[in-house]
Parts: C-alpha cells; structure tokens; sequence
C-alpha cells in the first residue's frame, strides 16, 4: 500500500491510498498515521492531484551520517564506530517538484538520495526486536547539504538544516521490506547515485532503535538512513530525481534566488 498527501483544485491538503490500477487516489478521513485507513468513499483521478510531502513532522527528521562505506570513503571518512546523528527541522521538509533554494551562504551543495523511515508512535529505548512496532512506513528522500559549511562549522545544523533541503516523496509505502532497495538518484536525468539499502553499514532496525536511546521518537517522525556513494552537486536551474525501490521517483528543481 502506498499513501499520498495531495492537494485537488481548491481543496484543502488530504491523503489517499494509490489506487495504481485506476491511477486514482482513494481519498481517507485524515492523516493515516493518526487516524487510520477509513475512507470519505471519494476518488481523485492522479493526474489531477498535486503530490505534497507524504509527511510533515511535526518533531523532528533525525539523520544519519556514513552509513555506506563508499559515501564515507568518497569524502575521506571512516565509518564511524557508532551512528554518526543529526537532525533537520521540520521547516527543511518539502515536497515533489517544490524547488529547493540554495541560500547565498553557501556555493556547494549536494543532493543525498535515502531511504527515510516515518515513525507511527511514541518509542523511546526501543529494543531491536520492537522496531517495527513503531514503524509506520517508509518514504524517499533527499538530504540536501551545504557540503562547504559542513566542513568548515564544526558541526553540520546550518548545512543540513537550511529550508528545503529536505525533500521527501512521493509516497509513504505501507508494509515495505526495506533490507534490500534500490536507491538512485539523477541529476537531469543523468543517474549519479545506484546503491542498495543492503549495503548499509547499519539497517533500519538499528538507527531506530539507536535513534530511540537519544531523542523519545514521536508519531510523524523521519529518520533519514544516510546515503549510498556518489554524491554530487547541484546548481541553479537543474532537476534532481530520487528514487526509492518500492516507493516511487520524485523530482525537484533547483533555484539560487537574488
């Protein structure tokens, strides 16, 4: 299964389960993650609907750094010994074909393909084998970072938590074995990014349950699982495409604004 957040005309933002058959979008009460699966028996043709972020958390997007050997390797790092941990402000999320704005404090920004992980309830020390218990889904993303200012900061809050640079889309798929995905991600169409969830140093299970031991996870939560190599970076007036195996291919333009 597979929901998205939309806007329809005038109407106000609502969520639907695909109905990829149809290509419609079978329209639900409220916010799944809070409300359920009931539906209002309405049907929103999909091409007539706007896709927005599948999720705006209303906490936090907590990342993880290094978390595939070659990313690490391509920028001259080791892995770390333990989950290298991050968070992104939830004004950083936006949605398909939203642009993302390179802000004038930075001439170095890259797009970071990922697999993200939405939380369905409060988890705190959560144990590996209760995971999924607090897992409602999954969806794409891409961490946009200002990869100069990471260097030269410190420490990473400006130059991964700037508005925009966390797109996320175009669905939240239900009920999704994330062990062995393909991420990949295009700049103009050109492929840059071809990695797989199973060469992550550490799975889903245990960022989660490590990201439960620092922060109380709560509903509507993203965790980012960190990105496969190849990296690169992105300018004014080019589109970046990530695509997650099982989740779908969303896009964004990229804008430096006077």
């Amino acid at each position: 299964m597979r929901i998205a957040r939309f806007v329809s005309g005038d109407s106000h933002p609502a969520y639907g389960v695909l109905d990829e058959e149809n290509d419609e979008l079978v329209v639900l009460k409220g916010d799944p993650i809070y409300s359920g699966f009931e539906t209002t028996g309405r049907r929103v043709k999909l091409d007539e609907a706007r896709l927005l972020s599948p999720v705006i958390p209303r906490s936090k997007v907590v990342g993880i750094g290094r978390n595939y050997a070659e990313h690490a390797a391509e920028l001259g790092n080791e892995v770390p010994e333990e989950p290298l941990v991050f968070l992104k402000p939830n004004t950083s999320v936006i949605g398909p074909d939203d642009p993302i704005v390179l802000p004038p404090w930075t001439q170095d920004v890259h797009a970071e393909g990922e697999l993200a992980v939405v939380i369905s309830r409060m988890g705190k020390d959560v144990p590996l084998e209760r995971v999924p218990e607090i897992v409602f889904g999954y969806t794409a993303a891409n961490d946009v970072t200002a990869r100069d200012k990471q260097a030269t900061d410190g420490q990473w809050t400006r130059a991964k938590g700037f508005d925009t640079s966390c797109p996320l889309g175009p669905y939240l798929a239900i009920d999704l074995d994330p062990s062995d995905l393909a991420v990949r991600t295009r700049l103009d169409g050109d492929l840059r990014q071809d990695g797989r969830t199973s060469q992550m140093v550490r799975d889903v299970a245990e960022l989660v349950a490590y990201a439960s031991t620092i922060f109380t996870l709560l509903p509507g939560d993203v965790i980012l699982t960190g990105t496969p190599a190849g990296v690169f970076p992105i300018q004014h007036g080019e589109r970046v495409e990530v695509e997650v195996e099982g989740i779908g291919v969303f896009s964004n333009p990229v804008v430096r604004r006077d």
